[in-house]
């Protein structure tokens, strides 16, 4: 049987799994896709913890669960940035960052439209968990092409050293596993 974390967030608990990153470190793996009462139960306890917005961004593909979610219960549209260009991005916008979660680089990518709505907005910044914060610099240079404004940056999880951030909002820390 492999070795799991217990994890309770938002009144909801899960056994994570440790997946081993590297020869010196292990992380918990917090999925959020498919889980429908973890998602509901995270966006509205999440929610409740934000100011104001107007917006929120996501990177794709984990942080959309959630910021779906937390559009469709406060009514406000989400704007996911996506791992590539795609054929209907007329003038794609892109910005490279490192997750802790993937071996290379990877990209986020907006379409200039998107960042046209975004202008003179509140924007709020949502993904799953933050670790490092690479996906959310990435994120917030995509936000500051525009004239928004970013009023918060929001996660489920803050992992390791992230939790020690003021900058951020989140539900819970995920502890990272050194070995």
């Amino acid at each position: 049987m492999s070795e799991t974390y217990s994890l309770t967030v938002a009144g909801v608990t899960r056994e994570l799994p440790i997946c081993k990153v590297n020869d010196s470190l292990s992380i918990a793996a917090f999925i959020m896709f498919s889980d429908v009462e973890l998602t509901v139960a995270c966006a509205e306890a999440l929610l409740k913890k934000c100011p104001e917005f107007d917006l929120i961004v996501t990177a794709e593909a984990k942080g959309i669960p959630l910021a779906y979610e937390m559009s469709r219960q406060s009514g406000k549209k989400y704007i996911p940035a996506r791992k590539g260009p795609k054929l209907y991005m007329s003038k794609p916008v892109i910005v490279e960052d490192q997750s802790i979660t993937t071996e290379a680089k990877q990209r986020l990518v907006i379409d200039q439209k998107d960042l046209d709505e975004m202008n003179g907005k509140r924007v709020l910044i949502v993904d799953d968990v933050i670790s490092t914060g690479g996906s959310l610099h990435a994120l917030e240079e995509l936000v500051h092409r525009s004239t928004a404004t970013v009023v918060g940056k929001a996660a489920v999880l803050a992992e390791g050293d992230a939790a020690d951030r003021d900058d951020i909002i989140f539900l819970e820390h995920l502890p990272l596993f050194v070995h």
